[in-house]
């Protein structure tokens, strides 16, 4: 039989498992999709101007996790959960809840989340602190005790924090809505489905209930939204119906893609022809290897709208990755073209060009791929894939700067200052690309410093 762990072991214990609470949360999976990114940017752009903030300053960034849930984690980033697009019904209630998200940025939330963990977590350890004096002195008992109120005082006065800014921030979401013109019966039927998820997993809806947790209760925050939004006059507005034909096919699209395939297909059998039925099973044919079916959803998409850019990259796609690059290279310029060069689909275009394996096609690589990473720096596919390029024509200072810039993105410190430096010596003094390996090491150097003195 073992003996009873003495109090300042107990103390030790607590300690250990505080210090692992305040380590960061584990990085999620950025899903880049240009249809689905286009989508959300269009979404919330009234939102945004409703709430004064600078357009084109609000990012929107897509994670693979199936929770549904969208947070703010710094700056003006709206982090949308695929989870969250596939249980909504309507564009309408996704914008609900970027409205809200918004409220956090324009709060300034995450600034204060910092502080108010900042000032929770001393309470917390002054409370370790008597607690260990009190166990050393011989009171076992007193510092346990010390240790339990300090942490109930920490945590109950975090958790009300929280709560008080959420329900401000369903408030700003509220008048962002309103401003914009846009129905808040999406936003209510959003919370009128968390709260039915919340019963149906056994979370008690009563008001005793409310003390232990992050938000406020659903069913209050409905009531006072509901008193709020029904007497605005943009109620009864109905919703745009381009907008939620968009949405629906990037819905669909998604599930194609993330579920399984046999899931998919039980979901979208072949007897629905709808456009977001195709789509979808277009992509889990892929998955499952059946290209030819694939391709003949993605044709019967392109009769209906042959002009259709994500159908398009949808083809080209199919078409790349079943090892048929010469093939794809006509949806896929057709697809940049149309969407000016949107930098995923000219990525995409600049990989199929080099997978040909035909060096006349690499000029033709190098002015996409650039057009590309000039369109959005923070794609690093597009980067490889320009590294490619230049090591195939033996420019190595140029092939090792992109390797750099895909070597940062991917928080690969070392290997990008050394590829950095490395293009920076070669380069010609003074021009861009010489600047630009400057910059690049710099922010590898100014990383790993950090990181150091993490450690």
């Amino acid at each position: 039989m073992r003996g009873r762990p003495s109090p300042f072991a107990y103390v030790l214990a607590l300690l250990a498992s505080a210090l692992v609470a305040l380590q960061p949360v584990a990085a999620q999976s950025i899903l880049r999709d240009a249809e689905t990114e286009e989508l959300l940017k269009d979404m919330v752009a009234p939102l945004v101007e409703a709430s004064e903030l600078e357009a084109g300053n609000v990012e929107l960034v897509l994670i693979n996790d199936g929770s549904i849930n969208a947070f703010v984690a710094g700056g003006q980033v709206i982090y949308v959960h695929t989870g969250l697009i596939n249980e909504a019904e309507t564009a309408n209630e996704v914008q609900g809840v970027l409205a809200h998200e918004l409220g956090h940025i324009t709060a300034g939330h995450v600034t204060r989340f910092a502080e108010r963990t900042k000032a929770a977590t001393g309470i917390t350890i002054l409370s370790l602190l008597l607690g260990v004096g009190a166990a050393l002195a011989g009171a076992g008992e007193a510092g346990m005790g010390a240790i339990m109120a300090g942490q109930q005082a920490a945590l109950g006065s975090f958790l009300s924090f929280n709560r008080d800014q959420e329900a401000s921030t369903d408030l700003a979401g509220a008048r962002y809505l309103a401003g914009a013109g846009i129905s808040g019966k999406g936003m209510i039927k959003f919370f009128e489905r968390l709260r039915g998820n919340e019963i149906r997993r056994g979370y008690s809806q009563a008001a005793e209930a409310a003390y232990g947790r992050t938000h406020p209760l659903s069913g209050d925050r409905i009531q006072t939204l509901r008193g709020l939004l029904d007497q605005d006059p943009a109620w009864d507005v109905e919703p745009d119906p381009a907008l939620q034909e968009r949405f629906v096919r990037a819905r669909a699209k998604l599930y194609g893609y993330l579920a399984e395939p046999r899931r998919t297909l039980t979901y979208f059998p072949p007897s629905n022809t709808s456009v977001p039925a195709r789509y979808a099973r277009a992509y889990a044919y892929h998955k499952d290897a059946q290209v030819e079916k694939s391709l003949a959803e993605a044709d019967a998409l392109l009769a209906a709208e042959p002009d259709n850019p994500w159908f398009l990259e949808l083809k080209g796609q199919v078409l790349l990755e079943s090892g048929r690059p010469l093939e794809a290279l006509v949806p896929l310029r057709r697809a940049t073209e149309l969407t000016r060069s949107h930098s995923l689909i000219a990525g995409m275009l600049g990989h199929a060009l080099i997978a040909t394996e035909d060096e006349r096609y690499f000029a033709e690589a190098e002015t996409v791929l650039r057009a590309a990473v000039q369109r959005d720096r923070y794609n690093p596919f597009a980067w490889y894939q320009l590294g490619v390029v230049y090591a195939a024509r033996g420019d190595i200072p140029r092939a090792r700067l992109a390797s750099a810039e895909q070597q940062v993105m991917n928080r690969l410190y070392p290997q990008a200052l050394a590829n950095a430096q490395a293009a920076e010596a070669s380069l010609p003094y003074g021009s861009p690309d010489w600047i630009r390996a400057q910059d690049v090491a710099l922010e590898a150097r100014s990383e790993l410093e950090r990181l150091r003195d993490k450690r």
